[in-house]
């Protein structure tokens, strides 16, 4: 396999739903077992950018406390967002949401709590087909290996938080990355065209200061790294189209899928870096989401 001519100096990848498994299959699937229409809670946490309780825990600038949870739950719970979410979906799919009244049924119950620590649980296993690539390009040494990740900061005692003692960075999976710019930790979220920004500063920056190595004269390090010398994997669009602005290029991770993007990284390397993983979507069928009704 050839690569392009011309080969990225940087491979940047988002964390969630691209080197571990996906949050969001873990909200599809909880969806699913209630009878929420899917799509309910992303709707939800998109319709409350930029100061929402979920957007303000991944710059922050909130603690995941008590009043974090319920404000969450509050942001899940919006009566009016319910309503003008129902009314799109039943008239993209009206067999699925009709009561026996054709009114808006309530808006559905949702544990927020449950579903959050859920969501962060599930995003804690690689991704089987995304993690044998990132350490086969690691030991390769050709790239700068960069992620830009929307992060949570876990309090004391939380069964994820980091053990006493322990970096942010002293982690299997983050361990792989030259550099890491956590939301959580440095103020700023994606799609923020700023966070974006601070992310290409901070690996030109590590460019520069390591280009006298040997890997770093081999490669050009010397030079910088452009935003164009940048290829970023994410799995949401927003977040794709945004560094599509600041002249990143991109690669769209699907979900259960990531074997694809993969793949892309074979074209765009010359690397054989596939793992053994069967090339099998595990997302749940569409047939199957579409025929859920929503709980009233």
């Amino acid at each position: 396999m050839s690569p392009p001519a011309k080969q990225p100096k940087a491979l940047l990848f988002d964390i969630g739903g691209v080197c571990v498994v996906s949050p969001f299959q873990a909200i599809l699937d909880y969806e699913l077992s209630l009878g929420i229409p899917p799509g309910w809670v992303n709707h939800s946490i998109s319709a409350t950018s930029p100061n929402g309780f979920w957007h303000r825990l991944e710059t922050g600038s909130i603690p995941m406390d008590k009043d974090f949870f319920d404000g969450f739950c509050r942001d899940l719970h919006d009566e009016t967002r319910w309503k003008k979410f129902y009314v799109r979906e039943a008239a993209k799919h009206p067999e699925l949401l009709r009561t026996k009244s054709g009114e808006t049924p309530a808006v559905p119950n949702v544990d927020a709590e449950f579903l959050f620590n859920e969501m962060m649980r599930r995003s804690t296993t690689p991704d089987p087909w995304m993690e044998p690539a990132l350490k086969k390009l690691k030991e390769s040494g050709r790239y700068i290996l960069a992620a830009c990740s929307n992060t949570v900061i876990f309090p004391d005692g939380h069964p994820l938080a980091q053990p006493p003692g322990k970096d942010f960075l002293d982690h299997p999976l983050r361990g792989l990355f030259d550099v890491f710019v956590s939301s959580a930790h440095v103020g700023l979220r994606k799609p923020d065209p700023e966070m974006y920004r601070l992310t290409l500063k901070t690996v030109d920056e590590y460019a520069r200061s390591n280009a006298g190595t040997e890997r770093g004269k081999a490669l050009g390090w010397a030079e910088g790294v452009k935003p164009e010398d940048v290829v970023f994997l994410d799995d949401i669009g927003e977040n794709l189209k945004a560094a599509k602005k600041e002249g990143l290029q991109t690669i769209k991770v699907r979900l259960a899928k990531t074997f694809e993007a993969v793949d892309e990284l074979e074209r765009i390397t010359g690397l054989a870096l596939a793992g053994t993983h069967p090339r099998t979507s595990t997302q749940a069928p569409v047939s199957v989401q579409r025929g859920q009704r929503a709980k009233i």
